[in-house]
């Protein structure tokens, strides 16, 4: 009986190492397992079989392991010393043998088996492409067109593949219709079902933030202005720390532009979200003071170990520090990463005024 021979097969798996990467190797292992699971299924054969592809002819070989015995008592799993000497002479009682068997039809379904398989390892190798060109741009900013938008998911089309906006990486001040072309964030990129990728992207991150300034500001993307910290609550307000060690450029200016030119493409872009860019500064008081702009600032005292710093602005400075709902503050005590407890010019005094008397009492 004749092994059955394909070396259409053979040339194929070759091109596929070729143009797509995949190699032929690891496809012919992939499709002699197929092929050992389809004999089984459509054979209804034990465990103990091995199906050989040869990787110059693609001839398959099937082989039925069996024991060597004095006599064969299980066809399907032994064979007679006598019978096993005809294949091997040198065998001994105890010896496993590979016998050879053809099976009728298997070449129709061996074709069949390899073609599922090659069909699968591409679309895997296609996968796969797609995921590591998508992971080597985390952190990058991507366009796509709308195409699903309810309450708790918004699916861009970025071409390969699609893109995912959950409600936490929304903007909770913009409405996303379909067909509209929106950018995102890369946050991550995940295994979606069947080994699809799927990309994790962000409006509402303060990275997307700092993309668009890197975007928009060459000082910036070139290094000669550096962004220290973000603070951000996402379709509101962000505040932005900026510094450059050349004292020839003005960081802030340098970001805002002329009339406003270059942040104002970044608010538009964020769809109206002010943006505060400040100067950071080494000194830990006059960066908490540049921190609460716009509102004006008398006085900070720190205590460096707790990183806590008291503030003083003017009576009617009070409300415009703290900003709505704390807004102000909060992000401020974000951006310079320490706890802020702001008080009025008053307040303060009286706070002194408490202190000093339990003092004397």
């Amino acid at each position: 009986m004749k092994a059955i021979d394909n070396k259409e097969l053979i040339l194929a798996l070759e091109e596929l190492e070729k143009d797509k990467g995949i190699e032929k190797a690891y496809l012919l292992e992939s499709i002699e397992t197929a092929l050992v699971t389809a004999y089984k299924r459509n054979f209804d054969a034990l465990d103990n079989v091995k199906v050989v592809m040869d990787e110059k002819t693609g001839a398959t070989h099937v082989y039925s392991i069996k024991e060597v015995m004095e006599r064969a008592n299980d066809e399907a799993l032994e064979i007679s010393l006598e019978d096993a000497r005809k294949i091997n002479k040198e065998l001994q009682i105890g010896d496993s043998v590979e016998v050879e068997i053809v099976p009728k039809d298997f070449g129709r379904i061996a074709a069949q088996t390899a073609k599922q398989v090659i069909i699968q390892k591409l679309r895997e190798a296609e996968r796969n492409i797609i995921y590591t060109e998508f992971n080597d741009r985390k952190g990058e900013i991507v366009s796509g067109s709308i195409q699903k938008a309810d309450k708790n998911i918004v699916i861009l089309d970025l071409g390969k593949l699609e893109g995912i906006m959950p409600t936490k990486e929304q903007m909770p001040t913009e409405k996303y219709k379909v067909n509209d072309k929106i950018k995102g964030y890369v946050l991550d990129v995940e295994r979606g079902e069947k080994g699809a990728p799927q990309v994790i992207v962000s409006r509402s991150h303060p990275d997307f933030v700092r993309k668009l300034l890197e975007f928009e500001i060459p000082e910036i993307y070139e290094g000669v202005i550096e962004i220290k910290s973000i603070s951000r609550d996402p379709g509101y307000r962000s505040k932005v720390a900026v510094y450059s060690e050349n004292e020839n450029i003005d960081p802030v200016g340098s970001c805002v532009g002329q009339r406003g030119v270059r942040i104002q493409n970044i608010i538009n872009e964020l769809s109206g979200e002010k943006i505060d860019v400040i100067e950071w500064n080494p000194d830990p008081a006059i960066f908490i003071a540049s921190s609460l702009l716009p509102a004006q600032i008398l006085a900070v005292d720190i205590k460096e170990e707790e990183k806590f710093a008291q503030v003083v602005v003017p009576d009617d400075q009070l409300s415009l520090a703290i900003g709505k709902s704390g807004q102000n503050a909060r992000l401020a005590a974000k951006l310079t990463n320490w706890k802020i407890d702001i008080k009025s010019e008053t307040q303060f005094r009286q706070l002194m005024e408490s202190n000093e008397e339990n003092t004397e009492t």
